[in-house]
């Protein structure tokens, strides 16, 4: 077995027992290292995607049919959950925030690198990535503050700290990227030899992550059973969302049909905690991290059936 088909859970292992080695050896350089992780992991997403933009051209990023049903399919299970939390309280009202979180949340800037090693296509999931940030940017704004009503926020102020969130990680890199083709052709191609590392770079931005999740479910501080609870939403989610955008895009191929189960599986989980804890009842952050562990563990057993 190689590195390259054992890159996930090698990763997913590093992160939790580093925070682990941290937390309960009572270590000074907890939060120190936390502070790292939280900060370099957007840079390291960025750089992924730069380096995968560097072989795609921007006429390749165009609408595919399984766009509209996959973007459908995030608005109305989110719509759906949103209104159901009008009706119901206490632990169900506190599920279904999860759920439509899980739903709302944008695929991972990064879900290109796995696409690209399953086989996938490459500018298709690229080109969703970018339509999801949008979908979640307009759909956030005006279903948070009906949900929650103590959200001080209009649409306007909400959607920029979404646009905000995202710009970095996926706007510029795009820019860069693009400037580089058209003004910089040479370093363009010298960049593509190096598109490979992306993978890499994953792993250990995957690392990052999940030492930040771990912190995450160890500090949230909920019982057993609403922690099983939240679990057992976050994977349901997980699956379901990966056998939808497989079963969409089915009739165009199995490329497509991968890439599509990916697009709508694969998650931006940071997001999911930042806007549980800012907007939304902050316990439901738990479910951002719990889905990173879902649908990497997911992503490695793709993988290694691959190989």
């Amino acid at each position: 077995m190689t590195l390259r088909n054992w890159m996930l859970p090698v990763s997913m292992t590093a992160g939790v027992g580093v925070y682990l080695a941290l937390h309960l050896g009572g270590s000074p350089a907890e939060a120190g290292y936390l502070t790292f992780c939280s900060r370099v992991q957007p840079v390291l997403v960025a750089l992924m995607l730069f380096l995968q933009l560097n072989i795609v051209a921007p006429r390749e990023l165009r609408f595919r049919r399984w766009h509209l049903i996959l973007l459908a399919i995030q608005a109305l299970f989110f719509v759906a959950m949103a209104m159901a939390t009008l009706v119901s309280d206490g632990g169900v009202k506190l599920l279904l925030e999860c759920a439509m979180l899980c739903f709302v949340c944008p695929t991972a800037a990064a879900a290109g690198v796995i696409t690209s090693k399953l086989g996938g296509d490459l500018p298709g999931i690229m080109t969703y990535t970018v339509l999801a940030n949008a979908l979640a940017s307009v759909l956030i704004p005006v279903m948070v503050p009906i949900v929650h009503p103590a959200v001080d926020m209009g649409f306007w102020p909400l959607f920029w700290a979404v646009v905000r969130r995202v710009f970095s990680i996926l706007v510029l890199p795009c820019l860069a990227a693009w400037l580089i083709r058209y003004c910089l052709p040479g370093v363009q191609r010298l960049l593509e030899r190096y598109a490979g590392w992306a993978f890499y770079i994953w792993g250990i931005c995957l690392m990052l992550s999940i030492s930040l999740a771990t912190d995450s479910l160890a500090g949230s501080g909920i019982g057993l059973g609403l922690g099983l609870g939240i679990a057992g939403v976050s994977l349901v989610c997980c699956l379901l969302q990966f056998a939808l955008g497989r079963r969409a895009a089915r009739r165009y191929g199995p490329a497509e049909s991968l890439t599509a189960g990916q697009a709508l599986g694969q998650k931006n989980t940071g997001f999911i905690i930042w806007l549980g804890i800012n907007y939304l009842t902050p316990v439901t952050s738990v479910a951002g991290g719990l889905y990173a562990i879902w649908h990497n563990l997911f992503n490695s057993w793709q993988l290694l059936k691959r190989k």
